[in-house]
């Protein structure tokens, strides 16, 4: 019985000793002048003085959301880093849509994500420092910012996903504070046009991102999602693109995000 005791003490120890660490975090954003919160999932084998270096998925929440969103709907996301050997990082965006805002100077999430987050993770943890181990994808406005970020920093981001992403929001001009970063749709257009991710593709080449989407059947953002696919065939720009049943919700992205890190370790491995 003693000798039992001893065995399960040690392998609740050595189960402990190499698991994923989860690291909630304030990070400065010298652009906006302001910490934002991070939450960084890193699996044992990036973590002590064998670490190896490992890729990095970024994860961005959707609107109403925060850096805890995506541990919220996915629990199992250390466990998934310690499978993947995977870098998971969560920043907290606000209602930003991730971009630099023309009209909010307190606003400027695509500089933060796609510069400052970057280079304070590639410092900080044992990253493979290289758009060949990057990636990024995200949930609604999360989706958005993900392909916004990745198109315009393709020397950044290998990779970029969508879930359930706003592709195009000009449809939805009322909604989602968006006009607080653009200002009114109908008195600013020309930026509206210029902030959607849909005419975004215009500067992209087949084989400059691996490219994944997804959009449930039920999901207000479906068309629009289409709509991108279709824009992507047109260009003869190859990428995954998959509808599934499922609305808009934590259950819907529980199960889509488990292929979207398939692709991405996919990418990867490359």
């Amino acid at each position: 019985m003693k000798k039992l005791l001893l065995i399960t003490l040690f392998l609740g120890w050595a189960a402990l000793s190499f698991a994923a660490k989860v690291d909630t975090l304030l990070i400065k954003s010298p652009s906006m002048n302001k910490d934002v919160k991070v939450v960084v999932v890193t699996p044992d084998v990036a973590l002590g003085k064998k670490a190896l270096a490992c890729p990095v998925l970024y994860l961005l929440h959707g609107y109403g959301g925060n850096a805890k969103t995506w541990i919220g709907i996915k629990p199992n996301l250390p466990q998934i880093a310690d499978e993947k050997g995977m870098i998971f990082v969560c920043p907290d965006g606000k209602n930003s849509w991730y971009w630099d805002s023309p009209l909010n100077p307190s606003y400027r999430y695509e500089t933060f994500i796609s510069s400052e987050l970057v280079k304070y993770i590639d410092g900080h943890y044992k990253t493979i420092a290289d758009r060949k181990g990057r990636a990024i994808t995200g949930l609604s406005m999360g989706g958005h910012g993900a392909m916004w970020n990745a198109i315009r920093h393709k020397d950044i981001f290998g990779g970029a996903g969508t879930t359930s992403g706003g592709m195009d929001i000009r449809p939805f001009p009322k909604n989602w504070e968006m006009s607080k970063q653009l200002g009114d749709y109908d008195s600013n257009k020309e930026v509206w046009d210029n902030h959607t991710v849909i005419n975004q593709i215009d500067g992209l080449e087949n084989g400059d991102l691996a490219i994944i989407i997804d959009c449930g059947e039920s999901d207000f953002f479906l068309k629009v999602n289409q709509n991108l696919h279709h824009r992507l065939l047109e260009k003869k720009i190859d990428h995954d693109f998959t509808t599934r049943p499922g609305a808009h919700n934590g259950q819907y992205w529980n199960n889509s995000i488990d292929y979207q890190i398939l692709f991405f370790d996919k990418f990867f491995k490359k």
